[in-house]
């Protein structure tokens, strides 16, 4: 009988000298890399939310087993152990090419037209879509829109920006079916987009000849035979 007292004892210290070992692992300090549309701050606030205990090795654990909540635009997190008190975090944000306004709110969606994420907050460096509209919209579906003809367009635009690496801020559509692209304070007539693809092609060593101006940059006629774009000051 005495000896069970005896090991149970010492089961006991075992594990309260675990626990009290586990305690020292308060986390205190979060280092975040990668944030574009998240905030550094955003992104700490939400893993001292998610570690429990506030200790550093059992949110490294839910990291590894894939529990931690969604975060909006976060396709995934990569946690390195610093010290007892400490990580480091690289962020891996998902890949946005434009958004459209939908009853005060924005929707966010990719260069296929899935719907990523909807928010009250319009972020920079993504396009914002004037001149197309939705009645619904299913999160991690395609985008149902009015005009099929001008978001096939849209997603041609969006994925050349993603090739050429291209800053554009807008993109919109005229009334006459034209589209207009966005960057900084130029505007850049593209026409009915028949040339988009040669357009996009050139369209970044063209803004270096233009950029810090502000006008309308002129692209409709650009073409094989016509590769010349022109470029009126306001």
């Amino acid at each position: 009988m005495k000896k069970r007292y005896i090991v149970l004892i010492v089961i006991l210290v075992i594990l309260l000298s675990g626990f009290l070992y586990l305690n020292t692992y308060k986390l205190k300090n979060i280092e975040v890399e990668g944030c574009n549309l998240s905030s550094e701050e955003q992104i700490a606030n939400s893993l001292k939310r998610e570690a429990t205990m506030n200790n550093t090795l059992l949110l490294m654990l839910k990291n590894k087993m894939g529990k931690l909540d969604d975060i909006p635009f976060v396709t995934k997190l990569d946690i390195d152990f610093v010290d007892k008190n400490s990580i480091k975090v690289e962020v891996y944000e998902k890949s946005v090419a434009g958004c459209i306004e939908y009853m005060e709110s924005y929707i966010y969606f990719d260069k296929d037209g899935i719907v990523l994420e909807t928010s009250k907050d319009r972020f920079d460096g993504v396009p914002y879509i004037k001149g197309l509209t939705v009645q619904s919209w299913q999160l991690g579906e395609k985008l149902p829109v009015d005009n099929k003809k001008k978001f096939d367009m849209i997603l041609n635009i969006t994925q050349l920006v993603e090739k050429y690496e291209l800053d554009i801020h807008g993109i919109e559509f005229k009334s006459d079916g034209e589209v207009v692209l966005r960057h900084g304070n130029i505007e850049i007539e593209v026409g009915d987009g028949s040339n988009l693809a040669l357009q996009m092609m050139n369209l970044g060593n063209i803004l270096k000849e233009v950029e810090g101006k502000t006008g309308v940059l002129y692209m409709k006629e650009y073409s094989d035979d016509n590769p010349t774009a022109s470029f009126k000051e306001k």
